[in-house]
């Protein structure tokens, strides 16, 4: 009985790493749906928003009927409770990732304000953070999970870079202002997927240590 426990456990963690593969690559599709002026591939991102929404739940049942039955203690139940909330945070990610496609197919049908320089980055930096805190949750990492916090910092930097530039734009002509507005969002959904990873990363510290770093002062990246 033990045994099946457990097994049921490591398909929880395989599922959620899988949910987080595919999260992930919808977040570099959908900027590369941006940058590569790509509506039919943000097309295909939103479309598999679908598949996000169906393992959430299917975790989520699982993670249910785990505590329903098995009634688990100690690290366990922070394992369980810990991968409910992981699922929660990447399906919102996929929900950022979709928001960009929605603003790339509008960007798309117009000429290009500017070159997509930080938004990449941005992007690869969100990434890299969500891989990071899922390779932690994996190997029950508090180290590696605090060294994806002060990432976020890189990030909101970004993002207030971007939106001081595009101001400049909409100053200089009002004309450019729709197309601005736009690539600020998309600076705002992509900086949103960077908090939901440090979400991720608190939580392995949670699951690791049992003590809650949620509202700790952001160290300096």
């Amino acid at each position: 009985m033990l045994r099946h426990f457990h097994e049921e456990l490591e398909q929880v963690k395989e599922k959620t790493l899988r949910l987080g593969s595919l999260v992930e690559t919808m977040v570099e599709q959908a900027v590369a749906s941006l940058v590569d002026r790509d509506s039919r591939l943000a097309e295909e991102v939103i479309a598999s928003d679908n598949r996000v929404d169906s393992l959430d739940l299917e975790i989520d049942e699982d993670c249910l009927r785990l505590l329903a039955l098995q009634q688990p203690a100690a690290k366990d139940l922070r394992f369980i409770t810990t991968a409910m909330k992981i699922t929660t945070d990447l399906e919102r990610m996929a929900d950022q990732a979709v928001n960009i496609c929605q603003r790339a197919i509008e960007l798309n049908e117009e000429p290009q304000l500017k070159p997509y320089i930080d938004i990449p980055i941005m992007s690869q930096l969100s990434q890299k953070m969500m891989r990071e805190a899922l390779d932690a949750f994996v190997r029950r990492d508090a180290d590696l999970a605090r060294q994806v916090i002060p990432a976020d910092n890189k990030v909101d930097a970004l993002k207030n870079q971007v939106f001081r530039e595009l101001l400049t734009f909409m100053m200089e002509d009002p004309r450019t202002i729709p197309r601005a507005i736009r690539l600020i969002l998309v600076s705002r959904h992509l900086e949103r997927i960077a908090d939901h990873a440090t979400n991720i990363a608190e939580m392995v510290v949670f699951l690791v240590e049992g003590k809650s770093i949620r509202h700790a002062p952001k160290e300096p990246s």
